[in-house]
């Protein structure tokens, strides 16, 4: 139970991105938050994944937060570059590898619901001309595609720089067929979840770990469960699944997760505020009370 799969295996935190009270990127919580991702043990920070709100930046702001993430904190980072312009993507790039990222990671086009075969044209078009380790991000959820697993087992075997997926699914056995696919072909691939409640049935099914919410307000847990199984203690796995599916309760509170994880964050720490740029995504004061009891929060300001 305890294999890793190279660098890039264990609980993955994707980044709130904070906002002040004018809307502009709040830099010095973004360090605050970093610190305590570092302080919980915390294996990898992605940055501008959905939950970091990467499609309400301009060019000029993901740029920024390439530049002043990086400096904040010596954790491994990964930046989602996603865009539906390729010349964006490709400079995204090429900032994050000077800024020394290990990863870059990257959706399929999100407008155009795409075939198979524009799939596979789509990221060989990207893996050739990609110069460091990148990631696919299969969300079919916000995409209208999938990558499915012999098209993830043809682009790991094609390109050793494709060094993982983030399978955003919510169905393991989509995930558990992309590992099966792979394993092969890359001992060194990193199969993620992108669901809170799926890290450990996906350590069980072979996969590396998870990328996940819940990770910006209670990384502990997730620290905790990686080095559970890495020491065989299936008691505490249990106890720790059970946690997480509790918790998991949280995407059922307000119209955007995204706000909901951050007002968590400011209510439980304080260092940053709750201003998403979702529309119509702020709390009620019954849904702020809710979020307080599942996450016991007492002193909520």
């Amino acid at each position: 139970m305890s294999e890793k799969n190279g660098p890039f295996h264990g609980a993955w935190c994707p980044s709130i991105t904070p906002f002040n009270e004018q809307g502009n990127i709040d830099l010095p919580a973004l360090q605050q938050h970093f610190q305590r991702l570092e302080e919980a043990g915390t294996d990898v920070i992605l940055l501008m994944g959905s939950i970091g709100e990467f499609t309400s930046l301009t060019l000029d702001e993901r740029l920024q937060l390439i530049r002043e993430a990086r400096k904040m904190s010596p954790l491994p980072m990964v930046v989602n570059i996603s865009t539906t312009c390729m010349t964006d993507m490709l400079r995204l790039a090429e900032e994050a590898w000077d800024c020394e990222y290990q990863a870059v990671m990257i959706l399929p086009h999100y407008y155009f619901q795409q075939t198979p075969i524009q799939l596979l044209s789509y990221y060989r078009e990207l893996g050739q001309r990609l110069r460091g380790k990148w990631f696919a991000y299969n969300f079919p959820a916000r995409t209208g595609c999938d990558l499915d697993a012999a098209l993830v087992a043809q682009l790991a075997e094609e390109f050793p720089n494709f060094a993982g997926v983030k399978d955003t699914v919510d169905c393991l056995s989509h995930t558990r067929a992309i590992i099966q696919a792979v394993k092969p072909v890359r001992c060194d691939f990193a199969v993620l979840s992108g669901y809170d409640e799926y890290l450990i049935p996906n350590l069980l099914a072979g996969g590396a770990g998870v990328i996940s919410g819940l990770n910006n307000i209670c990384p502990e847990l997730f620290v905790q469960a990686i080095k559970s199984w890495e020491g065989n203690d299936v008691v505490q796995l249990n106890h720790i699944q059970r946690e997480i599916s509790r918790l998991s309760s949280i995407y059922t509170i307000g119209n955007d997760f995204v706000t909901t994880i951050k007002t968590t964050v400011a209510r439980k720490f304080q260092y940053a505020g709750e201003k998403s740029r979702s529309f119509a995504g702020e709390l009620t004061e019954h849904e702020c009370r809710s979020i307080d009891i599942l996450f016991d929060i007492k002193d909520a300001y």
